[in-house]
């Protein structure tokens, strides 16, 4: 459905046009399921602190929750799995929360991620077992009941000594992609992500290109809590093994991962996912989430769930995927998305209503920072279709900072190019180079036009929206691929 100009006239009263966005007048259905009845008030959290306060989302008690209640559980931290290209991120996904991450036809038939991948996983503990063989998923607990040929899963019951489960936490893992060429995604992905996996395969040698480039986006996205994967022990002989161990304690030396944990894993074989869950809880802890810090919601998906042939008046608003990276979102809040949609060369910022909110499978009424939000929104699907909206900032109406075409940096570059084979110095800064910046979920390009010892001024090709003091990576055009050069934290913007 395309975009009408302002002040078009609808048959049906279906759709309403205004200057800031295309929006549903009437109310929609739920993403998923059946409509579910909201406690709180419909109204914005503009109109008060108080009606704010009425929708804020409340603690969870984890001692009361079993593992099945868990699947209706907002997950309260994402973890993210990096790593070079084919080193089993996506299989470990698979192996700890039984959900396969490439689900595009392209990402199928070549056999790689393309996209950021999301699934989300139970992690629990058995009160009886000894460390490490106390941790487990929902998913690891099936799996064990399966092979030893129980048809029933009891997820209250420790498959190996009968002991009682505790759910511990839920967790949402950021799988991404780690071929050269996709690099502007997976620093997008950093940008979501509250610790992470650094997977290091046993079969090859340490590092790989990416290895070294993944570790340093997590360096400039100041994600300090990571575990080393060492994937696919299976592949190689015992003494392989230990060579390639040793190889990643002599890499990681000096870096912010010198003393993280590593761990070998199967992740096909499934295992040693009971160590690695342990090392997991013991060194990503859950970050500390405040409520009353402005609401900002980063784009990382967005799309249009009616099906082809849909009639006007049963279609259903646009769908937006991403994580809180502060505040809240409640049902019925009037929202602000920027810097919008580019129209005849113009940017037209987007308001709208949250209609629902879906975690996972399930809606909720408020949603805090931690795991991945679906947020179904009022706008015209056309909006949304096709992920057109990643890379915007969604916050409460009126709350945002002001978009910008300019913005002023202080730029720090590295000493050599990252994610290549070869040894490449990095040059200093030219006025007039073209880089490639990103910020949040956003990859944009940009033009320096003026430089000096405190601040960097760029013009951008795409516009943002970015609060002062967010971290950036920057990357330079080199032998036909854009490769992380440096960076840098926003300084202003104009």
């Amino acid at each position: 459905m395309p975009l009408e100009p302002s002040g078009a006239t609808f048959k049906e009263n279906a759709i309403l046009a205004v200057p800031s966005c295309t929006i549903f007048t009437r109310q929609s259905e739920p993403i998923l399921g059946k409509k579910k009845k909201s406690t709180s008030s419909s109204s914005s959290s503009s109109k008060g602190k108080e009606t704010a306060a009425s929708k804020r989302p409340e603690p969870v008690d984890k001692s009361k929750i079993t593992l099945k209640e868990a699947e209706k559980v907002q997950a309260e931290i994402n973890l993210g799995l990096v790593g070079h290209v084919d080193h089993g991120k996506t299989t470990l996904t698979e192996a700890l929360s039984g959900q396969w991450t490439d689900r595009y036809s392209e990402e199928i038939e070549r056999g790689i991620s393309i996209k950021l991948g999301y699934a989300d996983a139970i992690i629990a503990k058995c009160t009886e077992c000894p460390e490490p063989d106390c941790y487990w998923t929902k998913e690891m607990i099936k799996q064990e009941y399966q092979q030893l040929g129980k048809k029933k899963v009891k997820y209250q019951e420790c498959p190996t000594c009968g002991g009682k489960i505790e759910f511990l936490r839920k967790v949402a893992f950021v799988d991404a992609p780690g071929h050269e060429i996709l690099m502007a995604t997976m620093l997008s992905g950093a940008s979501l992500m509250d610790g992470a996996c650094l997977l290091i395969a046993a079969d090859e040698t340490v590092p790989q290109p990416q290895t070294k480039e993944h570790l340093a986006a997590l360096e400039i996205m100041n994600i300090e809590n990571i575990v080393i994967v060492q994937n696919k022990i299976d592949a190689v002989e015992k003494e392989k093994s230990v060579k390639n161990f040793q190889q990643i304690k002599s890499y990681v030396k000096n870096t912010i991962v010198e003393n993280a944990p590593v761990i070998p894993v199967s992740a096909i074989f499934r295992v040693n996912l009971h160590e690695l869950l342990m090392h997991i809880e013991k060194n990503i802890p859950t970050p500390d989430r405040d409520l009353d810090s402005p609401t900002r919601f980063f784009i990382a998906r967005s799309f249009d769930i009616n099906k082809p042939g849909t009639k006007i008046k049963d279609l259903k608003g646009g769908v937006i995927g991403g994580t809180l990276g502060g505040g809240y979102l409640a049902v019925g809040d009037e929202i602000e998305i920027k810097p919008g949609i580019l129209v005849d060369g113009k940017y037209i910022e987007l308001t709208t209503t949250v209609e629902s909110i879906s975690v996972g499978n399930t809606l909720v009424d408020s949603a805090g920072p931690g795991g991945l939000l679906g947020i179904k929104t009022k706008l015209d699907p056309s909006l949304t279709k096709s992920d057109g909206l990643i890379g915007n900032l969604l916050g409460r109406k009126g709350d945002l900072p002001d978009s910008a075409d300019t913005i002023f940096i202080k730029a720090n570059l590295m000493d050599f190019v990252l994610g290549t084979e070869e040894k490449i110095k990095v040059d200093p800064l030219r006025h007039g180079e073209n880089l490639m910046l990103s910020i949040g979920t956003t990859t944009t390009l940009g033009s320096i036009e003026d430089l000096s010892k405190k601040k960097t001024e760029i013009s951008l090709k795409r516009r943002i929206c970015a609060d002062p003091g967010m971290s950036l990576a920057i990357s330079r055009l080199i032998n036909k691929r854009w490769r992380l050069v440096g960076y840098g934290t926003l300084l202003s913007t104009e």
